[in-house]
């Protein structure tokens, strides 16, 4: 994750950097024009100013973005992340004006040091300084966009994943409790039950363990494949002892790997498939094989194809194939030669964290909604901060310098914005962090409390 982290990082970088290239190719070509001044050194000096503000912040502070962005998540780590653009910002732009004008206005411009901090040249600076700021909140804001819509996007997919899950588990027990085979093997039981009590008793158990096992692993995404293999071979006796010489298995009793999983289930479709689908007589026997070969569980029948059974659906070869694609993306094979049919399910060691209870993801994307919505106010409240108050105090050196009631605005409206940003992070200065969450499971618990005592 870390190595794809920095690819990304370092692709966004490169693309930053031409970007960069570009603007100021076209600041510099619109502030050659727009000044007047035609020649060599009046294009370079243009393009040097040009390119000392585009790389040293623009640039810089997109490469400074990428790395935290790397390092503390958008949508998981929301607080550190925003603390740490809030500082990283500070740190960085402060420093990176003082710099830029130094270059321009002492060794350019050739102004003495001395007077690089009078007052002129200091409000100069904190007009870069909060213009910079304006830029930088920008582009936080807009990074937390992009990120929040790729993260609403997974959220998206993923509830789909739920539902197509919740589907495919569906029809995979209408396949599995197939009526035709649950009455075929009680016709078979009650002839039977007269002609040979003992083997009917075997019947019975082998039965039982048959739907036993069904109803235990309907619910599960996984199952080892030694479960798999076991229920399997209890499964084809059952068939031996319905079509007695009439078929033939070959399970074997061990696996290379305990760890190995597959799909529940899949194992008793495909062989119920098998007989459904081709004739099974002592003339005609039908030959199961199952197998291990190159990661894969291989289930191998000869094709002796029924004559009146009709064109396959195909519903549960589809059904076996979509539960796999839910967990993995490593496919099912199927091959058919007209005299064998094959189909080889993925052997597999754990399932992809992509599935998730339905109520906890409905209840988190709520949670992460409302957070969102509340972060892109008060994003909006700093941008507007950051461009009214430069503003401000430009209007207010401008026709009224005697008096700095700038100060006013900055201080009423910055403390508001702080209070905004500590309700956005749930933290309430008298009561602490998370106090409203704290409170409401203080409620639930007395009123949990209350109803068992009625």
């Amino acid at each position: 994750m870390n190595s794809i982290n920095r690819v990304q990082t370092s692709g966004q970088i490169k693309k930053e950097f031409f970007l960069s290239i570009r603007i100021i190719l076209i600041i510099s070509f619109v502030l050659f024009i727009l000044v007047r001044d035609y020649t060599i050194s009046g294009f370079f000096e243009t393009l040097l100013r040009t390119a000392l503000y585009t790389f040293v912040l623009a640039f810089g502070q997109g490469v400074l973005n990428n790395f935290i962005t790397a390092k503390w998540d958008w949508v998981t780590q929301t607080n550190k992340r925003v603390w740490a653009g809030i500082i990283s910002t500070v740190l960085y732009t402060v420093p990176a004006i003082i710099f830029i004008h130094y270059i321009l206005f002492v060794k350019v411009d050739g102004l003495p040091e001395e007077r690089f901090f009078e007052q002129q040249f200091i409000w100069t600076h904190l007009f870069w300084i909060l213009f910079s700021f304006t830029v930088s909140s920008f582009l936080h804001a807009r990074e937390f966009m992009i990120e929040w819509k790729k993260s609403a996007k997974q959220e998206t997919t993923k509830q789909e994943i739920v539902a197509k899950t919740e589907t495919a588990k569906f029809e995979s027990l209408k396949n599995q409790l197939d009526p035709h085979f649950l009455f075929n093997s009680l016709n078979v039981l009650t002839s039977l039950i007269g002609e040979n009590p003992n083997q009917a008793e075997k019947f019975t158990t082998k039965l039982s363990k048959v739907y036993r096992y069904v109803l235990e692993q309907r619910n599960k995404d996984l199952v080892p494949i030694q479960e798999e293999l076991k229920f399997a071979r209890t499964y084809m006796q059952l068939l031996g002892m319905r079509f007695e010489d009439a078929i033939k298995f070959n399970i074997p009793d061990a696996v290379s790997n305990q760890e190995l999983k597959i799909v529940p289930l899949s194992l008793q479709l495909l062989l119920e498939n098998a007989v459904k689908h081709n004739v099974v007589s002592s003339s005609k026997p039908l030959v199961v094989s199952i197998y291990e070969e190159n990661n894969h569980l291989i289930i191998e029948n000869n094709i002796n194809p029924k004559e009146a059974i009709g064109k396959s659906t195909k519903v549960g070869l589809q059904n076996i194939a979509d539960r796999y694609g839910l967990i993995t993306d490593r496919s099912v094979k199927i091959e058919n030669n007209n005299t064998t049919f094959k189909v080889s399910l993925p052997l597999l060691y754990k399932m992809n964290n992509i599935m998730y209870t339905e109520d906890l993801e409905n209840s988190n994307y709520v949670k992460a909604v409302e957070r969102v919505e509340k972060l892109k106010e008060f994003y909006q409240n700093l941008a507007s901060y950051c461009l009214v108050i430069p503003f401000l105090i430009f209007i207010n050196l401008r026709f009224s310098p005697q008096f700095y009631w700038f100060w006013f605005p900055i201080f009423g409206w910055g403390i508001g914005l702080v209070f905004h940003f500590l309700e956005v992070n749930n933290y309430n200065v008298f009561l602490g962090k998370n106090w409203e969450d704290r409170k409401i499971k203080e409620l639930m618990n007395k009123e949990n409390k209350q109803k068992r005592l009625r």
